[in-house]
């Protein structure tokens, strides 16, 4: 049995909580199943990268986290 979220991917949300309140973004994904989305812009993380053929640099890379889906509305 699946859940019912009024967010969906696309939407643009706000966020109401949290070290990013007062952002809005685009969601680019729901995880449905632990109540999270990810938002553009939002909830930035720094990721280690080992270089890879795809990635000969490897570094430092920034890429959005997921926050709770209680703690975001949709944007007016």
């Amino acid at each position: 049995m699946s859940k019912q979220v009024a967010i969906k991917k696309g939407d643009t949300v706000e966020v109401i909580a949290g070290n990013d309140k007062g952002a809005t973004g685009t969601v680019i994904e729901v995880i449905t199943s632990k109540d999270r989305v990810v938002v553009e812009g939002v909830a930035m993380q720094k990721k280690h990268q080992k270089p890879t053929q795809e990635n000969q640099d490897g570094g430092i890379v920034d890429r959005e986290g997921t926050i709770h889906i209680s703690n975001v509305r949709l944007a007016k």
